[in-house]
């Protein structure tokens, strides 16, 4: 079956549906990743976007659902250049058209994937549709594309209720922004007792169950939707408490800390981007996934100062709190799928709670 992909500035690429055969409006993104697919599908930092994969044989190692990073797909649409039918992988349990029709998750292969991309780093990430529909009417598809908003798709995302990992170490709060299982799996792993709320949980509750440190998770869409939780990160910030914030989490501590945050015109998204210690001077390779950055001239040097940057473009990459046991990152040490380089970060959390004990 025919499906085309519809962008918002006119152009209209024709493929073969792959998956649902549903028709999708969403945020046209592109990640640079030759593996981890299943992950990226499971990532629910994806909520509202459609991830064009530019690598183009996406699917050979299959679907092995120990991998994935949330108990379900959260991404609106799947682009590739080529989807394989045959994966060969002793762990593979499924191919990955049988995993997206399984999770009624729509998408389009044999696209020029190259062109795309191409066309979002020159113009800028952008709204899109998917359809089968070969009679659609473009001027109808165009009202409606760029009538779409995403909207706070945090509270899509987060969980409802707290959860409770046990371990013999140190108690844990993670706040759930849109949490990839891999953030819980490395505190764990270090013997942690991890209590994972819901994005707008209130501070009091949280401090009331007397954690020994907090972690702020990533999560999608804008920032400064998240007014609620923001709120709540102000307060428990002003406690002495240890925070660790990966991704939205870093962007959410620096708007409540006075920062402000912006759009990218077409973010950073995938498993091999170079970020500079600024102690240290050393460059580690990093996984990432987000488009909005915190903006460097907005973050007050009295109570915060940079301490890590992106070696291609120079954004704030990291940022430590001056006085606090408080530091952000806005990429993934967790690294799943991607390089294991900045994991010892979560046992500078775990030094952060020892000292503060």
């Amino acid at each position: 079956m025919k499906a085309f992909l519809i962008l918002e500035d006119g152009h209209v690429f024709e493929g073969k549906s792959i998956g649902s055969t549903d028709e999708i409006i969403s945020e046209i993104v592109f990640n640079t990743s030759m593996t981890g697919y299943l992950e990226i599908l499971t990532d629910p930092s994806y909520a509202g976007q459609s991830v064009c994969m530019t690598y183009p044989l996406i699917g050979n190692y299959g679907v092995c659902r120990e991998d994935m990073e949330a108990g379900i797909p959260w991404q609106s649409g799947f682009i590739v250049r080529e989807l394989c039918k045959t994966p060969s992988n002793f762990r593979s349990e499924m191919t990955i058209n049988e995993f997206l029709v399984e999770n009624n998750i729509t998408g389009i292969e044999g696209i020029d994937t190259r062109t795309l991309t191409k066309i979002l780093r020159k113009d800028g990430t952008m709204r899109g549709m998917i359809t089968t529909d070969e009679n659609y009417d473009f001027d109808e598809c165009m009202k409606r594309i760029k009538a779409w908003k995403m909207g706070h798709v945090v509270l899509d995302v987060t969980c409802k209720e707290k959860m409770f990992y046990p371990g013999d170490g140190y108690k844990v709060a993670v706040i759930d922004l849109g949490v990839k299982k891999n953030i819980v799996k490395s505190l764990l792993a270090r013997g942690c007792q991890v209590t994972v709320y819901p994005a707008e949980t209130p501070a009091e509750e949280i401090i009331a169950d007397a954690p020994d440190g907090i972690m702020l998770t990533n999560g999608p869409g804008d920032p400064k939707e998240c007014k609620v939780t923001i709120a709540q990160v102000k307060k428990l910030f002003d406690t002495d408490i240890p925070i660790f914030a990966i991704c939205l989490g870093h962007q959410l501590m620096a708007l409540a800390n006075g920062g402000d945050t912006e759009k990218m015109k077409y973010g950073h998204r995938g498993a091999n981007h170079p970020v500079r210690d600024m102690k240290t001077g050393k460059v580690y390779i990093s996984t990432q996934n987000h488009g909005y950055m915190v903006k460097e001239d907005s973050l007050d040097r009295k109570i915060a100062e940079v301490s890590f940057v992106n070696v291609n473009d120079g954004t704030v990459e990291g940022v430590h709190y001056l006085g606090k046991n408080a530091q952000t990152v806005q990429f993934h040490p967790e690294a799943c799928a991607g390089p294991l380089d900045t994991d010892s970060l979560f046992d500078t959390f775990m030094n952060m709670m020892e000292v503060s004990k």
